[in-house]
C-alpha cells in the first residue's frame, strides 16, 4: 500500500497525461492534412482559409483562460483534454461537411492551446524548487515518446491493417480522454490571477516583431509544406508518419544542441543562422521540382520538411532574449502572452494570402515569399544587441 501511495503521485499523473497527450498528437498530426485532402477535397485557397478558425483560439487564449480562471489549474487541464477528445471523435464520425469540420476544429484548437499552457504551469507547480527545468524536460521526453508511439501506430495501422481516418481520430481522442482522467487525479490549486495578461512596452518592440515574423514563417510551413507533398507529390499518411518519426528522433538530439548554442553563442547569432538556413530551405522547397529530377526533388523536399521541424526549436531563443532584456520578472509572462497573440494574429491571416498566391501563380511563389520573410527575420536578428546579451548574463 505504501509503494502504491509513492507511485501514484501528482508527478506520476502529469507524466501519464504528457505521454497520452503526445500519443494523441502522434496519431493526429500526421493524418490531419491528408484527411482534409482525401475526405473533403480542399483546394489550396480553402486550406489556407481554414487556418483562420484553426488559429483563432490561440489569438484569444488569454481571454479564454481568463473566462475559465474560476476553475482550478488541473481542472482546466482536464477540460482542455476533454475538448480535444470530444473534437477528435466528432471529426472522425460527425463531420459530413466543412461546417462541421470547422466546428470540431475550433473545439480542438481551444483545447489544444489551453492544454499547452496548463501543462507547463502544472509542471512548474509540481517541480521541486530548483528542479523546474529538469521536470519540464522529463515531461517533454514522455510527450515525445508518446508521439513516436502514435506515429508508429499510424504507419503500421495504415500499411498493415488499412485503418481509416475515423479509426485514427477515435484512437487519438481516446488517448486524450485518458489524459483528461490523469489531469483530474492531480490535486487542484487555484490559478493566481496575474496583474496583467498582455503587455506592450516600446522596449520589447523587437521581441514583438520577431514573434510576428515567426508566426508568418511558421504558418506557411505548417499549412503549405504538407500540402505540397500531398497535392504535388501525392504523398499519403504513411509518408507523414515516417517524416514525423525521423523529425522526432532527430529532435531528441538537436533540441539540446540548439539550447547549448543559445547559451554559448547568444540569441543574435543563433537566429541569424536560423534565418540563413530558412532562406535555403524555402528556396529548395519552392524550386526543387524545377532544379532536380522528380525522385531527387521529393527527397530534397522531405529533408527540408524535417529541417523546418527541427528549426522550430529556435523559438526558445526569442524567449531567452526577452528574459535577458526584461525590466522585471513580472514583465515576462504578459509580454510572452502579447507575443503569442501577435504570432497568432499573423498566423490567422498569412495562410489565406498564401492560398491565393498558390492558386494564381503556383506553390513555388508561396515559398519564395516565405524566403523573403526569412530574410526580413535575418535583418531583424542583426538588431538584437550583443551588449544586451552580455549585460544580462553578467547581472544574472
Amino acid at each position: 500500500m505504501k509503494n502504491k501511495r509513492v507511485l501514484l503521485t501528482p508527478v506520476f499523473f502529469l507524466a501519464g497525461a504528457s505521454l497520452f497527450m503526445g500519443l494523441y498528437g502522434g496519431l493526429y498530426d500526421p493524418s490531419f492534412n491528408n484527411y482534409l485532402s482525401q475526405v473533403h477535397h480542399l483546394t489550396e485557397v480553402a486550406r489556407g482559409g481554414l487556418e483562420f478558425p484553426r488559429e483563432l483560439p490561440g489569438f484569444l487564449i488569454a481571454f479564454i483562460f481568463t473566462a475559465l480562471i474560476f476553475l482550478r489549474d488541473s481542472r482546466i487541464a482536464f477540460l482542455a483534454a476533454l475538448m480535444i477528445g470530444v473534437s477528435l471523435w466528432g471529426q472522425g464520425f460527425l463531420a459530413p461537411d466543412m461546417r462541421a469540420v470547422v466546428f470540431w476544429m475550433l473545439l480542438w484548437s481551444t483545447g489544444a492551446h489551453l492544454s499547452m499552457l496548463l501543462r507547463s504551469t502544472l509542471g512548474l507547480r509540481l517541480a521541486e524548487k530548483g528542479g523546474e527545468g529538469r521536470l519540464l524536460g522529463q515531461m517533454g521526453a514522455y510527450e515525445s515518446a508518446g508521439a513516436l508511439l502514435g506515429m508508429l501506430v499510424v504507419l503500421f495501422g495504415v500499411s498493415r491493417f488499412n485503418i481509416g481516418f475515423g479509426t485514427i481520430f477515435a484512437i487519438a481522442g481516446s488517448c486524450a480522454f485518458i489524459a483528461a482522467l490523469m489531469f483530474i487525479m492531480i490535486r487542484p490549486k487555484p490559478v493566481k490571477r496575474p496583474p496583467r495578461y498582455l503587455m506592450f512596452k516600446k522596449k520589447y518592440s523587437l521581441y514583438y516583431y520577431l514573434s510576428m515574423l515567426f508566426g508568418a514563417r511558421k504558418q506557411v510551413f505548417l499549412t503549405f509544406a504538407p500540402w505540397v507533398l500531398i497535392k504535388v507529390f501525392q504523398s499519403d499518411v504513411r509518408v507523414f508518419a515516417i517524416l514525423g518519426l525521423i523529425g522526432t528522433v532527430l529532435s531528441l538530439v538537436i533540441r539540446p544542441l540548439i539550447g547549448r548554442a543559445i547559451d554559448g553563442w547568444g540569441e543574435r547569432k543563433v537566429i541569424i543562422v536560423e534565418s540563413l538556413i530558412l532562406v535555403v530551405i524555402c528556396s529548395l522547397y519552392g524550386m526543387a521540382r524545377h532544379w532536380f529530377v522528380p525522385t531527387l526533388a521529393l527527397y530534397v523536399i522531405m529533408a527540408c520538411f524535417i529541417m523546418d521541424q527541427l528549426l522550430m526549436a529556435v523559438t526558445i531563443a526569442r524567449t531567452t532574449y526577452l528574459n535577458r532584456i526584461a525590466d522585471s520578472p513580472d514583465d515576462i509572462a504578459p509580454t510572452l502572452s502579447m507575443g503569442l497573440t501577435l504570432d497568432h494574429a499573423v498566423s490567422m491571416t498569412v495562410p489565406l494570402g498564401g492560398g491565393l498566391l498558390w492558386a494564381k501563380y503556383g506553390y513555388e511563389w508561396v515559398f519564395l515569399a516565405a524566403g523573403i520573410i526569412a530574410l526580413i527575420n535575418l535583418f531583424a536578428a542583426f538588431s538584437i544587441s550583443e551588449r544586451d546579451n552580455h549585460v544580462m548574463t553578467d547581472n544574472g
